[in-house]
């Protein structure tokens, strides 16, 4: 049998962990002894939902899961936490050269020629991803990788 754990998270819902990756989900009644059964909404998203939900059985079944296909690439990820960072540098009023200082460090930027720099126009656009994502964008990683299926 395979190890897989539930650990509540509030009334009906809970996080089934597994050495594979995590699953969550939300009980609709007491299951007891009966096979439990899973629901999935009919709607745009009904393929992921019904590949999450093969993930789960063959969690629970001893087989391994596969991989999590909404989970961030690590490159995604990366790209959020220095957009985050460059915001709250704009946001206490540094200059884009202090912001990509704190960002990619001090031996990184050039003495002179930094208005032509490559690391110049990454930080601007950084700030600028930081600033959307803060105006309501931020929403978007809730449906990651689907969010053009709402």
């Amino acid at each position: 049998m395979p190890e897989l754990f539930a650990s509540p998270i509030g009334n009906a819902d809970f996080v089934l962990r597994h050495a594979n990756g995590d699953f969550r989900a939300h009980a609709i009644a007491e299951t007891g002894s009966e096979p439990i059964a899973v629901v999935l909404a009919f709607d745009q998203l009904f393929e992921q939902r019904a590949t999450a939900a093969l993930r789960l059985w063959r969690a629970a079944t001893g087989a391994v899961p596969g991989p999590d296909l909404a989970a961030l690439p690590p490159a995604r990820r990366d790209r959020l936490l220095f957009a985050l960072r460059a915001l709250d540098g704009r946001l206490e009023d540094a200059s884009y050269r202090d912001i990509a200082c704190g960002l990619f460090g001090d031996d990184a930027i050039p003495e002179s020629h930094w208005r032509h720099h490559d690391l110049r126009d990454r930080t601007v656009r950084l700030v600028r991803y930081g600033v959307s994502m803060m105006q309501g964008e931020y929403r978007h990683l809730l449906l990651y990788p689907f969010r053009g299926r709402q």
